[in-house]
């Protein structure tokens, strides 16, 4: 069985307990630069993103998040510019060319025990055969999620993980 360690994230507060964002259909609304879904989910597209408070250069940067893959929660668009919510809840304005529409999600962020083992399953069913085990805040790349299931992938590992132990995908959310 393979054990993959949590690399990469850079701050305790990414780590910090959260709730998990519990957008609807009806929640949603069309972007007014895009005219894609807000919120929504997207990742970080580099190792270095500034996270401002407001949307242009002049802000003041709050943040610089180091961990390109990160998903962050879109919550508002003005003209280059999107509004982000990372899994701690900090929100603030990043440049939209330093992120990407690639799904990823985190495992259990919100997880007060950092050396809890969360199963990847071989199969959509807590019956399968566990091919990893996870520890809470690793990235993983989501490829689909579907009826409470998502696959998943780290490195070079894939299996499923429960909807509800990652942050990333809205409940109940169908990734194509």
């Amino acid at each position: 069985m393979l054990k993959l360690p949590m690399r990469g994230l850079v701050g305790a507060a990414l780590f910090s307990a959260v709730a998990v964002s519990g957008a609807s259909a009806q929640d949603m609304q069309a972007g007014s630069v895009t005219g894609l879904p807000v919120p929504r989910y997207v990742s970080l597209k580099t190792d270095r993103v500034n996270l401002r408070e407001g949307p242009s250069k002049e802000h003041r940067t709050r943040w610089v998040y180091q961990r390109a893959g990160l998903p962050v929660e879109i919550t508002a668009e003005f003209e280059t510019w999107r509004r982000v919510r990372d899994s701690d809840g900090a929100e603030g304005w990043v440049l939209h060319s330093l992120l990407s529409g690639k799904r990823t999600a985190l495992v259990a962020p919100w997880a007060k025990n950092k050396t809890e083992i969360l199963p990847l399953r071989s199969a959509a069913s807590a019956d399968s055969a566990i091919v990893a085990e996870l520890q809470p805040g690793v990235v993983t790349s989501v490829a689909s999620c579907e009826k409470a299931w998502c696959r998943v992938s780290v490195r070079n590992v894939s299996g499923y993980m429960p909807q509800e132990k990652l942050w990333g995908v809205y409940p109940n959310e169908k990734v194509d």
